[in-house]
Parts: structure tokens; C-alpha cells; sequence
């Protein structure tokens, strides 16, 4: 039986589980307080920090290293690759140490991964990593020749749910055509055809959310930037964690603005009404890059737990397709299941190559 270790570094935690086939043995999240992560000047010095913690979590599950068949982290923010597992190699770690994207704390995920996996001699992979970018040439395209439009969003969790949809309709991934909606404290809606992610709205250009801006009117973004009351950082804290709900309603919880809802107040109404009418718009906007022939809508993540929010977003966008709602995000069995499949031989892992000019 295939034993896997799943990793899953966040900003303030680290998510590990170890799954015996497609059963978790145990998932544990550790909380990193900012006290503990102050010493570290960048997210690549928290490496031994966070692969200590690791170690010390298997001991206390009483789980063996030598009794690990694979392991399986979140990807972190390399230069743009497929869907799907990679090997986590010596290339990989090098991106992710010296030329990553940006700083996230995913990229010590693989980092950990290949020290425990040369150390024990087994297998290591990322899957379906936060910089999938598989968008037609088509659907790259801006207004600006050197502004160009991003694959890079939600892929895990959404193509976890159009490979469960596949599974459930007894057919191939690449044999399907949707749309799936990640509904979370960021929301992005992408377009699955022919077996790739063929278009992607993400968080910045698409709907607001519980703390995102979404997509903005461009002339009130640049007069804003130039009005001396922000620079980079904070208009980027600004439209990435300050915007959306928590703007205008002062909190980034759906449960609460339902609450507000519940209890009558009508402006919580508006601005929640609002979002969910931008969640349609933006799932019809990539409707017409298949003509509109979609097998069917999927709406995922944390507030596709809301009946109020899947019921009215499927009122006014069922006419392109049926809707189905699988709610959440599970993102510790979408990497183990991944690693499965490469270990079953479903798919074979793809070999990252590192860039040393990822932005020339």
C-alpha cells in the first residue's frame, strides 16, 4: 500500500498529513506565530525551521520515515508550468531559492520534500502548483503588447473538481468542457478544455470577494496609485486583502454578511448580491471561448457551502450549462490523490527546468 507524505506550507502554518492510498492516517495543521517567523529575512530561511516541525509531527503520529512510499507538496511559485505533478528536483529548489515568482511560504514545500525524499530514496512531486499557466495564446491577450493576461490562481482546487466531475460522469479529463468557480477569500473562474486550463480569470481582474477587489475601473486605479496616499505595498495590500466584502462591509466572513442579511439590513444585501452577480458575469465571460458548449458549471470552495450564494449564482447562469456544487476545499487529498496517480501509473510526473532570467 502506498504510504504518502502531503505538505502543504500557508503564510501562518504548515498543513501536513499522511495518507495510506486515498485514506488520511492523520492531517495536522502547525500555527506559526509571527513571533517565530520574525527571525527569518525571507521565505527560503524558514526552511529548516519548518522541515524540524515535520519530522518532529511524524514522530508523534508514531509514523516511521522509512515506511513513506512518496511525498507530495503544494507547488510553489516558479516560472509558469503545466498542470499536473512534477519531480521535485535540484532545478526546482534552485527556482524556488534564487528566482521564485514572488515570496510565498509553498515555495519551502518542495524544498522539504527533496531533502526527506533524497534521505529516504523515494519519490518526490508537486501537483497542480499555484503557477499553472496554460492558457491559449488567444486568451493571453491584452490591450498592451507587453501586459500580458495570467494563468496563475486556484488550479488545485479547481482541477481537483473537474477531474471529480470527469471521474463521476465516468469519462477522461480531456474529454470534458467546464467552467469551475473557485469561491473563497479570493474567486477565480476558469475554462477546462481539451485536458488543459484553456482560459483563467483570476482574483485580480475577475469578482470581488471577501477580500479581494477584483477587477477595478482603470482610470480610478491609476488616479488612485498616483494620489500620493499609497505606494506599492499598500495599494497592493489594498486590492489583495482590504477590498471586497471586508471594504465595504467590514468583514471578510459570507457568514456574517448572511447574517447581517438575515437580520435586514439591505446595503449587506446590495454589496453581497453585487459579488454574486459578478460571479456570474464572470463565469458567462469565458462561456464564448467554446461557443458556449460546456458539459457543465462547477462551483467549489468555502462559500459554495452557501445555499444563498450556489442558488442565486446558478439562477442566472444555468441557461449555459448545468451547475453542480462541490463545496470546499480539500486541498491535502487533492495533492495525495495526485501523487496516486503518477505512483499508478495514470500519469507520468513532468521535469521542471530551472530559468535563471524568469523575467527578462
Amino acid at each position: 500500500m502506498e504510504r504518502l507524505l502531503i505538505l502543504n506550507p500557508g503564510s501562518t502554518s504548515t498543513k501536513l498529513a499522511v495518507f495510506e492510498g486515498e485514506n488520511p492516517l492523520f492531517t495536522e495543521s502547525i500555527t506559526h506565530s509571527a513571533e517565530e517567523l520574525a527571525p527569518f529575512d525571507c521565505v527560503a530561511d524558514q526552511y529548516g525551521f519548518r522541515r524540524d516541525l515535520v519530522l518532529d509531527c511524524l514522530k508523534r503520529h508514531d509514523i516511521g520515515l522509512d515506511s513513506l512510499t512518496t511525498i507530495v507538496s503544494r507547488g510553489g511559485l516558479l516560472t509558469p508550468i503545466e498542470a499536473g505533478a512534477y519531480e521535485v528536483n535540484e532545478d526546482m529548489v534552485w527556482q524556488l531559492k534564487n528566482k521564485p515568482q514572488n515570496e510565498h511560504a509553498s515555495n519551502v514545500g518542495a524544498m522539504i520534500a527533496f531533502d526527506i525524499s533524497k534521505e529516504l530514496g523515494i519519490p518526490a512531486y508537486i501537483y497542480d502548483g499555484v503557477t499553472v499557466d496554460e492558457l491559449l495564446p488567444i486568451n493571453r491577450i491584452t490591450g498592451l503588447p507587453n501586459m500580458h493576461r495570467k494563468g496563475m490562481g486556484h488550479n488545485l482546487n479547481t482541477r481537483a473538481a473537474a477531474l471529480r466531475y470527469a471521474g463521476e460522469q465516468g469519462k477522461a479529463y480531456q474529454d470534458i468542457t467546464v467552467i469551475v468557480a473557485h469561491l473563497g477569500g479570493g474567486i477565480s473562474v476558469n475554462l477546462h478544455h481539451n485536458g488543459r486550463i484553456e482560459d483563467f480569470i483570476n482574483d485580480e481582474e475577475g469578482p470581488f470577494s471577501p477580500e479581494r477587489a477584483g477587477g477595478l475601473p482603470m482610470f480610478d486605479v491609476i488616479r488612485t496609485c498616483f494620489s500620493g496616499q499609497y505606494d506599492h505595498k499598500s495599494m497592493m495590500k489594498l486590492v489583495k486583502s482590504k477590498g471586497g466584502l471586508v471594504a465595504h462591509l467590514g468583514t471578510t466572513d459570507s457568514r456574517e454578511v448572511e447574517k447581517m442579511i438575515a437580520n435586514g439590513d439591505e446595503h449587506a444585501k446590495l454589496i453581497y448580491d453585487a459579488m454574486i452577480l459578478n460571479i456570474a458575469k464572470y463565469i458567462g465571460k469565458v462561456a464564448p471561448g467554446v461557443c458556449g458548449k460546456v458539459d457543465a458549471i462547477l462551483l467549489t470552495g468555502g462559500i459554495a457551502y452557501s445555499k444563498y450564494v450556489t442558488s442565486e449564482v446558478e439562477k442566472r447562469v444555468s441557461f449555459i450549462a448545468p451547475v453542480v456544487v462541490y463545496p470546499g476545499e480539500d486541498e491535502m487529498r487533492s495533492l495525495a490523490l495526485g501523487g496516486l496517480r503518477v505512483l499508478r501509473g495514470e500519469e507520468t510526473a513532468k521535469i521542471f527546468h530551472k530559468n535563471e532570467h524568469p523575467f527578462d
